[in-house]
């Protein structure tokens, strides 16, 4: 690709592990449920479910924390230092969760998991940041893309590693969180040999001869000029724009009507239900009819079908537009989700269903990843201007997380008390979802911030 070199591909690289990170402890936790709940069960005379339910939540907790914290640690520390930092704390993490069983203790499973939920919410704010800032203006996007497949690359990772053949077993488990230590680690080797982004050299830092060095050195050429006078312009128009805060954000008119359209969409990305296949695909392939072994082989399906969307999705991203993509993907996780509902109340003694229940999740999971899975992250940058930007993604990542704890906690007790309609009420409120966003989101393809931010004044 022109434009890139192996300084530029060697720093993105180092940061976009912390986004596998995200991906591979998203869907770790599937395959060894059982095994996880028997230890639990030596351990405690407790529902073993309920403590499952609260060690795969408390990653969604750790998120919530550890989002607010990077974007005060990258201003602070820098984008290099702040990953850096983060990288260690992640092996921390996974060093909890792997020696938990050895422990005999639940409890460091448990700390473990939040630790790591911590360092994969710090890691979706800090390295989509730093990324953005050390690629050229033009490979921007394409770049920023390479975040999303680090997530599905992660998730496939784990999913094959967790079948019982490799690493799904009760001596493996540990083992299969524990991995978690491997892309913290190759972090902390390779950060200390990336460069500062120039960016904040320059601007946070007042640094113009650091920055310069590091561009060059990212950029592989001495005609670096154009690109510090670009940045110092955008910082000079940043100064004079008025500055909001959250609260701002709820009391002002214009920014109210965009807050609530971007957390809708991003309480449509958790509430409609994907996480609770992330979490627990096996589990739900169980419950429509396939034998331990093959619903975990099946679950890999799901992160493979992530990957493939996050590819297919780049080009189609400023083709079709955001408001298409977000609106064809609910829809499409509306009717599998329906179809889902119903192979699995019909699967019994059927084989045809049970395959039928599998192929439906897969398209739901595919509807997820044409849109929806990206383009709440992506909106809330693009209906806010540089005033009230940081506080709006802010928001928006809050919400997510702990919608994503909501999910990660309830599914279990819902699926128990349900059953095979487990997926109705993530039905209801994607149908609900889908109609709020038709009326209410606008296209923000090929529009400038002044041209989008004007539309709700």
């Amino acid at each position: 690709m022109a434009g890139t070199t192996g300084a530029l591909l060697y720093a993105v690289s180092a940061a976009v592990l912390g986004m596998l990170q995200f991906g591979f402890n998203t869907g770790v936790i599937n395959a060894p449920r059982n095994f996880i709940e028997t230890f639990i069960k030596e351990q405690y005379d407790a529902s073993p479910s309920l403590i499952f339910s609260v060690v795969v939540s408390i990653f969604a907790v750790g998120g919530m924390i550890g989002c607010p914290l990077a974007s005060w640690l990258v201003e602070k520390q820098g984008r290099k230092m702040a990953l850096l930092m983060n990288a260690g704390f992640g092996v921390i993490g996974a060093a909890f969760m792997g020696f938990s069983k050895i422990a005999g203790s639940v409890e460091m499973l448990i700390i473990g998991r939040f630790l790591i939920g911590v360092n994969c919410g710090f890691a979706t704010t800090a390295s989509p940041t730093y990324v953005s800032e050390i690629a050229p203006l033009r490979l921007r996007g394409a770049f920023g893309t390479v975040n999303q497949l680090a997530v599905a690359f992660g998730l496939v990772g784990s999913q094959i590693l967790g079948i019982g053949e490799i690493l799904g077993s009760d001596e493996g488990w540990p083992w299969l969180l524990g991995l978690a230590v491997i892309p913290s680690a190759l972090q902390c080797l390779m950060l200390p040999f990336t460069p500062e982004s120039p960016r904040f050299l320059l601007l946070g830092m007042g640094d113009e001869e650091r920055s310069r060095i590091a561009l060059k050195k990212l950029r592989g050429t001495d005609d670096i000029d154009n690109e510090i006078n670009d940045m110092r312009v955008e910082d000079r128009a940043a100064k004079v724009e008025q500055k909001f805060t959250i609260t701002d954000l709820f009391t002002t008119n214009s920014l109210r009507k965009p807050l609530i359209i971007g957390i809708v969409m991003h309480l449509s990305q958790q509430l409609g239900g994907i996480n609770a296949v992330l979490y627990y695909s096996a589990t739900i392939f169980e419950s429509a009819g396939l034998q331990t072994d093959v619903a975990g082989k099946a679950a890999i399906g799901v992160g493979s079908m992530m990957f493939i969307m996050a590819l297919v999705s780049i080009p189609l991203m400023d083709r079709l537009g955001r408001r298409t993509l977000q609106l064809g993907g609910l829809a499409g996780m509306t009717v599998f989700s329906i179809l889902m509902t119903i192979a699995f109340f019909t699967y019994t003694n059927n084989t045809i269903m049970s395959v039928f229940a599998v192929i439906f999740t897969f398209l739901y999971v595919g509807s997820f990843g044409v849109g929806p899975s990206s383009i709440p992250w992506m909106i809330m940058s693009e209906m806010f201007g540089q005033g009230a930007r940081s506080a709006a993604v802010s928001v928006g990542a809050l919400v997510n997380w702990f919608a994503n704890f909501i999910v990660g906690l309830t599914f279990i007790s819902m699926k128990e008390a349900l059953g095979n309609y487990v997926f109705l009420p993530f039905t209801v409120l994607l149908i609900f979802f889908f109609t709020f966003q038709y009326f209410m989101m606008p296209e923000t393809k090929n529009r400038s911030i002044e041209e989008v931010t004007a539309l709700f004044k």
